[in-house]
């Protein structure tokens, strides 16, 4: 891990944000001053100095967040060797495995909660402290649009797992042999002994999910301290970077080094690039795009596919390679493999620790090749993610190519369509199921809008009887999502979604699908005049939101190839600071 070694000049303290709060000599500052005398806290405790919130996404039903509280007082330990005052502020947790329907439902909420935390209290700057899926963007999201100084924290990869002689990977190795399990070839106590040591430590998924995807992007963005974003989460070298990210916070606050500050359409061409070579998951598209869009820079998937036809995957990491993520950091970690892409990336641009991308990486090692991928030697040459379209998605869709059979990737079979993700788990696995190995599983009613949340059900099961037939992999489509452990020929993210009346609502079962990788086309082999036909006896389904918060989201979300942001929170805040104290 590396710290800036520069100088800190500091700003006038009464410059300070917290300073509009407790500096003045009038009645309002008194009442905010008294209070705090009222918790025990003295004068000489936060005056002058920089007030340093801990955004904590920590819960008893968040298990990749379970160390925080150890991490949360190491974060302030730093903050107060740096002369700061930390305050600990717990914003609404998004725990990946406990929540129902999908965290992706709540991520634009934790957003705007973190950008009218940051508004609206007395605080200079702050450490982002997430890591689970959805807790990453959300959290960035809010910070770009609160735009004061920040620095996020990663919660950083559970340790590698074993069963046997077999080293397990979260979430990937759970539906491999679940896939076994369904086929006949594992029994309960072998399936127990795998439920029991899946999950080995604290820390987010140990393969490259989504958890550490983002991080790998909010390491590339500039907005973490080096290598942050692969440390495990429960060694020692993970307590020193909680420690260091506090006392870089405070240097933040006396700079003002503000997220927008740093954020360039070149940082997001960074961020992209290394989404790509790592082989990312695919939900990191969708979050770049809408981070990108509360910094006011447009994002689209035509970027993104450009993009993905000059990098190469690097990364030899599950889903789609064999290592973890533990691995990776013994191998070089992020620094490394960027080592390995210079001529790939913008190296001028900022980071939060004072260095330009190209001055934090110089130093930077590959101790092995094995993990971390020579350009000569790559795990997959280019486009290891792709964009398509046609005529079954106007707008977009993706797939993760690298992690799919090469023998499908241009494929003709004839559609089987579930209505939405209950008809499918009630009838997939029914023997009398018209289906084969060429079939092409569709799923509809499963995006932002339709699901509702646009949940992670794109990784499509194979049915039953075609598993035990020795049959692992086949064409899936819809409009969901999948998760960044997932794997196979899946095609996702299709906008616009069927329920808005996007072309997948009017497929039929039988209708052939083909798909072509290396043309980027998905389309529907069906001619136009049937289609309008369907489209003409289309019904809209109903949607029952009434209240709430999900009333808000079904009201104002915007489609997949959108970011899935609401419509109202693209770019800045304007009224960033409250003007009435």
């Amino acid at each position: 891990m590396i710290e800036s070694n520069k100088v800190v000049g500091k700003r006038d303290p009464s410059k300070l944000r917290s300073n509009r709060w407790f500096g003045p000599d009038d009645l309002r500052s008194f009442g905010h001053r008294s209070r705090l005398k009222g918790m025990g806290i003295d004068d000489a405790d936060y005056q002058g100095k920089p007030i340093v919130a801990l955004l904590n996404t920590w819960s008893d039903l968040n298990t990749c967040h379970s160390h925080f509280k150890q991490r949360v007082d190491e974060v302030k330990r730093g903050v107060l060797q740096a002369g700061g005052f930390p305050v600990e502020v717990p914003v609404m947790s998004l725990g990946e495995m406990l929540m129902k329907p999908t965290t992706m439902l709540y991520r634009n909420l934790l957003a705007m909660e973190t950008e009218e935390v940051l508004r609206c209290h007395p605080i200079d700057s702050a450490v982002l402290m997430g890591g689970c899926d959805k807790t990453v963007p959300a959290l960035i999201m809010g910070a770009i649009s609160a735009d004061i100084p920040s620095v996020f924290f990663p919660a950083g990869p559970m340790l590698k797992a074993r069963w046997k002689d077999q080293t397990l990977g979260s979430g990937t190795d759970a539906w491999k042999f679940w896939a076994e399990r369904c086929a006949g070839n594992l029994c309960d106590n072998d399936w127990k002994g795998v439920e029991n040591c899946i999950a080995r430590s604290a820390g987010t998924c140990m393969t490259m999910g989504t958890a550490s995807t983002m991080a790998c992007i909010a390491e590339a963005l500039g907005l973490t301290l080096p290598n942050a974003a692969c440390v495990p989460a429960v060694v020692a070298e993970h307590s020193r970077l909680a420690v260091a990210t506090g006392r870089r916070a405070v240097e933040l606050a006396w700079e003002n080094v503000t997220p927008r500050s740093l954020l360039t359409r070149a940082s997001f061409e960074n961020a992209m690039a290394t989404q790509l070579s790592i082989s990312g998951s695919t939900n990191a598209i969708v979050h770049m795009i809408a981070m990108a869009g509360r910094a006011d820079i447009k994002l689209t998937l035509d970027d993104y596919d450009a993009m993905s036809k000059k990098v190469p995957v690097l990364a030899d990491i599950r889903p789609s390679g064999k290592y973890l993520m533990e691995d990776f950091y013994d191998a070089g970690g992020l620094p490394g493999l960027l080592s390995r892409m210079r001529d790939l990336l913008q190296l001028e641009t900022k980071t939060v620790n004072g260095l330009t991308l190209g001055e934090q990486i110089q130093a930077a090692e590959v101790i092995d090749d094995s993990v971390i991928r020579t350009r000569e030697n790559p795990l997959w040459p280019t486009g290891g993610t792709c964009v398509l379209r046609g005529n079954l998605a106007p707008h977009g869709c993706v797939i993760k190519t690298v992690a799919a059979e090469p023998r499908l990737q241009k494929h003709v079979g004839p559609a089987l369509v579930f209505d939405n993700y209950a008809d499918l788990k009630k009838s997939i696995n029914d023997p009398d199921l018209a289906v084969t190995a060429d079939t092409v599983i569709v799923l509809r009613s499963a995006g932002p809008i339709g699901a509702p949340g646009f949940p992670e059900w794109g990784m499509l099961p194979i049915p039953e009887k075609l598993l035990k037939q020795g049959v692992r992999d086949m064409v899936r489509i819809s409009d969901a999502r999948m998760s960044g452990t997932s794997y196979g020929t899946c095609v996702l993210h299709i906008s616009p979604e069927s329920h808005v009346g996007g072309p997948l609502a009017f497929v039929q079962n039988g209708d052939l699908i083909e798909l072509d990788v290396s043309k980027r086309s998905l389309m529907l082999l069906v001619d136009e005049a049937t289609m309008i036909k369907r489209r003409g006896n289309w019904l809209p389904p109903t949607t029952t939101w009434t209240r709430g918060y999900h009333r808000i989201f079904a009201g104002h979300v915007t489609q997949a190839h959108e970011g899935c942001d609401f419509d109202f929170l693209h770019g800045h805040s304007s009224n960033r600071e409250p003007d009435i104290f």
